[in-house]
């Protein structure tokens, strides 16, 4: 099978088009390597959606899902609640607890230039897989996805951290090719109005540590690099044998369950 050329380009289904939701898509599609395709219209990503707009309510009540993950926090979510659509009905899992590590607002406030910005996001994403009530909603997501024939969002606080590894975790039980598994990760980087994304986190670090970040390290912070997906993935091999050793020991996705959900979305 070959990987699909330049995903997202020429497909503007690919793209919810909300504007106080950030990086909001859909991540189906793509060709499977036993066969068959991901089907459109049933997975989405995004970034929270405290900001949405009515219009952005519209669309999201438009989609009809049947479920929603919340990969945030309690903190997350108190401080910065949802909006939901008038009369919106579908289950929101979620953790009751933390899902970032407890020093990860200092590691960011320290991380006052590009170099230090990364190597910040390189070790939040190789202990990623291995936060306890993260991993427990990682799990939950699964579970949802081989209960529903509906539309699931997944998301957290930018859509591309927590929410892209687990997108990529999806990706690679269904059999979907490496590189596009890559290029969906990446597609963070161009979709949407990046440089309102790049505002808001500008923003927040101001609010919040009471100074600035330069430039150079908001962008960091605000996009997403190959070695940062890379780097979660070898780490759950170091642990695990492989993603698929780390999807059925963790997460408790057998070979099995994998088949199933294969066969679930692509019928």
């Amino acid at each position: 099978m070959n990987p699909s050329e330049n995903p997202g380009a020429g497909e503007p289904s690919r793209i919810v088009p909300t504007t106080g939701v950030h990086n909001f898509r859909d991540y189906g599609g793509y060709p499977l390597v036993g066969g068959g395709r991901l089907p459109r219209g049933r997975l989405y990503r995004s970034g929270e959606h405290a900001g949405a707009t009515d219009r952005d309510l519209g669309i999201i009540a438009a989609l009809g899902l049947a479920a929603v993950i919340d990969l945030r926090g309690s903190a997350e979510r108190q401080r910065f609640p949802c909006r939901r659509p008038p009369g919106f009905s579908a289950p929101v899992i979620c953790a009751d607890g933390e899902t970032s590590p407890a020093d990860a607002p200092h590691a960011a406030a320290e991380a006052f230039d590009a170099a230090a910005a990364r190597r910040n996001m390189l070790d939040r994403y190789a202990g990623v897989g291995f936060r306890p009530l993260l991993a427990t909603v990682y799990r939950d997501f699964f579970h949802a996805l081989a209960r529903s024939n509906g539309p699931i969002l997944v998301y957290c606080t930018a859509g591309k951290d927590r929410t892209g590894v687990l997108v990529a975790l999806l990706h690679t039980a269904l059999g979907v090719h490496p590189d596009d598994i890559m290029a969906d990760y990446l597609l963070t980087n161009t979709v949407g109005d990046v440089e309102a994304r790049v505002a808001a986190l500008r923003a927040d670090l101001l609010r919040r540590f009471g100074r600035a970040m330069p430039e150079e390290a908001v962008r960091v912070v605000s996009m997403v690099e190959p070695e940062f997906l890379q780097t979660a993935f070898d780490s759950l091999v170091a642990r695990h044998g492989s993603v698929l050793g780390y999807l059925e020991q963790v997460l408790r996705v057998t070979p099995a369950d994998r088949t199933a959900l294969a066969a679930r979305l692509t019928a």
